[in-house]
């Protein structure tokens, strides 16, 4: 019980940041999004492009999606994940190359050649090989040629590799400029995640706290809808606030969390600033102060 969470009778921290895939939430767009995936990955489709608002959920449906096509049966995938998408055309086909488990030493050409070699082979034992890349809003154009060059490969029935980036809606101005249209005209699938709604918002945290181990909700009808308010229905600004509150409910000792610590997180996050304009530091310091108290409260009970 010597944490917040454990003060809400949870066995873990419900609101993390990280991309858990056990804390998968299937929202409608989500759920669609990923429907739609599925369904293009297994017709074969050679180009698809998933995007969305920061905090909209995009890595972890990524890493969702990776964990199910990892644990397939049979072994239909084989699958590359490229979380750094700021690399040189070399750099990547290394950094694929190695998610293969092939040589990445080499020029281009050489990497190119072996990479192509490898998709040839899998394509004989009826596997397909797909490559995830996150944030792909950031690769220089000369990476996203790379790219493309890397779907030319196929075979008379089908292409070789399949490709998945997931980015920002700042992805899709890159794709439309006048070096990188080839890419646009080549994406077979797309799919955009939007913030949830308020009914969304609730399920999205009741679910949370569920997997934490929890058998009910501590927040109050009118913090639920605070919460989504203020997080503008993103589920990374729902799980900030959210924790936070708890937090703060938690250095008052109490076992609920109302609207009024909603608000004063949010008033403490500074992506939420602008609808709280006006008396962030006074909400800031009280919120370290309470901060203070629940710290101290942890060390007595530890």
């Amino acid at each position: 019980m010597n944490t917040w969470w454990g003060h809400f009778g949870l066995r873990e921290q419900p609101f993390g940041l990280t991309p858990d895939t056990s804390f998968y939430f299937p929202a409608l767009p989500h759920q669609e999004a990923h429907d739609t995936l599925f369904y293009a990955l297994s017709a074969g489709e050679g180009f698809l492009v998933v995007e969305g608002e920061v905090g909209t959920g995009k890595t972890l449906l990524l890493r969702y999606l990776l964990r199910e096509l990892l644990n397939a049966e049979p072994s239909r995938w084989q699958v590359a994940f490229v979380p750094n998408p700021g690399l040189d055309q070399q750099g990547l086909y290394a950094a694929i190359a190695c998610e293969f488990n092939l040589p990445a030493d080499g020029a281009c050409e050489v990497l190119l050649h072996r990479l192509e070699r490898h998709f040839i082979a899998l394509a004989q034992q009826g596997r397909q090989p797909v490559l995830l890349i996150d944030e792909a809003q950031a690769m220089p154009a000369d990476t996203l040629e790379a790219v493309r060059l890397l779907t030319n490969l196929e075979t008379e029935k089908r292409k070789l590799l399949q490709v998945v980036l997931f980015g920002q809606p700042e992805l899709m101005a890159r794709l439309r400029e006048k070096g990188t249209r080839q890419i646009l005209t080549r994406i077979s699938f797309h799919a955009t995640l939007r913030p949830l709604e308020c009914h969304e918002s609730i399920a999205y945290v009741q679910h949370r706290l569920r997997v934490a181990g929890g058998t009910g909700s501590p927040f109050s009808w009118r913090a639920e809808r605070a919460l989504w308010r203020a997080s503008r229905g993103l589920p990374r600004l729902v799980n900030i606030i959210a924790a936070k509150a708890m937090m703060l409910a938690y250095g008052r000792g109490s076992h609920r969390v109302t609207s009024r610590y909603v608000t004063a997180a949010a008033r403490d996050t500074l992506a939420v600033y602008s609808q709280f304009s006006g008396g962030m530091l006074v909400w800031g310091l009280a919120f370290l102060a309470l901060a203070a108290v629940a710290v101290a409260g942890m060390r007595l009970l530890g």
